[in-house]
C-alpha cells in the first residue's frame, strides 16, 4: 500500500522488549528513491536519549491502526548499535559498520531496491550472511524527507509550486511518487510525479527540476492529499504521461533474481 512519508514522523518503534522512541525523520537514497532508515528519538524512552538509525531490515511489522513499528531485534540491541553523526552526511563507511554490526547482508552494490531483492524483509530472510566489505561502486547519496519536503518544483518554462510530500510502499519501502502542491498557481490542487521522471535535482538551490512544461503538469490527473493513491489512480497518471508502470519493471526484476538465486543454490 502507498502511504505519505510525512505522517510517519511521530510513530513509535517498538523492539521486541519495550518501545525505544519515536520516527524523528526519515533517510532516502536518492540513486534508487528507497527509504534506508528511519531516525529513532529516544527521548523520554531511555535515560541517555539520543538519535539511533532503524533500517527496514529490522522491521517485523508496521501497525497502521496504533502508528507503530515493531522491530525484530531488542533495544538494547539498537543502544549498543553504532551511532551515526546525524548533524553531518552519514557515510558509507559508517553504513559498513553498521550492517557489520547487525549481521546483515548489504544493500548496496546490486541493481535492485534492496540488494537482489525488491523488499527489505527478501534481503534479510534470503541472504542472511556475515557481509564483506564492498567492493562495488556505490553512489552513496542519503536525504533526509524533511529536508526535501519544500524544495521548490520547476517545469521546463516555469515554476510550479513545491514538494508537499512523498508517497512511499509500504512493502519494498520505495518512494514512488513526490505530491507536488501547484496551490500558488491552482487552487487546492496537488499532482503526484514519480522520482524516475524528474530531469535533476539542485541539491544547493533546494529546486527539483521536471523537464515538462507547466500547462502539461496542469492537465495531469488531479490527487487529493489525504486520500488512497490506488492502482486505478497510477494506471490514468501513467496513461497521461505516457510513461511504463514501474510496477512492470519490477516484476520482471524480482523474477530474474529469484531465478538467479534459486540457481546459485543448487
Amino acid at each position: 500500500m502507498l502511504r505519505s512519508a510525512k505522517e510517519l514522523e511521530g510513530y513509535t518503534v517498538t523492539a521486541t522488549d519495550g518501545d525505544i522512541g519515536t520516527v524523528r525523520d526519515i533517510y532516502f537514497n536518492d540513486a534508487h528513491w528507497t527509504i534506508r532508515y528511519l531516525i529513532v528519538d529516544t527521548s523520554g524512552f531511555w535515560q541517555e536519549a539520543h538519535q539511533v538509525l532503524i533500517s527496514p531490515l529490522a522491521f517485523q511489522n508496521v501497525e497502521w491502526a496504533t502508528q507503530r513499528f515493531h522491530l525484530s531485534i531488542t533495544g538494547e540491541r539498537v543502544k549498543n548499535s553504532p551511532r551515526a553523526e546525524l548533524d553531518r552526511p552519514v557515510s558509507l563507511q559508517f553504513e559498513q559498520t553498521y550492517f557489520q554490526y547487525y549481521n546483515w547482508p548489504y544493500y548496496w552494490g546490486k541493481e535492485g531496491l534492496w540488494g537482489d531483492w525488491s523488499a527489505p524483509k527478501e534481503l534479510a530472510q534470503g541472504a542472511w550472511v556475515t557481509p564483506q566489505p564492498s567492493q562495488a561502486k556505490y553512489d552513496h547519496h542519503l536525504r533526509s524527507v524533511k529536508e526535501v519536503v519544500g524544495y521548490r518544483i520547476a517545469g521546463s518554462d516555469e515554476e510550479i509550486g513545491h514538494v508537499q510530500d512523498l508517497i512511499v510502499d509500504d512493502q519494498t519501502w520505495a518512494i514512488r511518487y513526490l505530491v507536488v502542491d501547484t496551490t500558488t498557481w491552482w487552487s487546492g490542487k496537488s499532482v503526484l510525479m514519480a522520482p524516475h521522471w524528474i530531469e535533476r535535482i539542485s541539491w544547493e538551490e533546494k529546486t527539483v527540476y521536471l523537464g515538462l512544461p507547466r500547462e502539461t503538469i496542469k492537465n495531469a490527473p488531479q490527487w487529493q492529499p489525504g486520500s488512497p493513491v490506488d492502482r486505478d489512480y497510477e494506471l490514468r497518471l501513467y496513461d497521461f504521461y505516457g510513461r511504463p508502470a514501474y510496477w512492470l519493471d519490477e516484476d520482471k526484476e524480482a523474477r530474474r533474481n529469484l531465478t538467479a538465486n534459486l540457481g546459485s543454490k543448487k
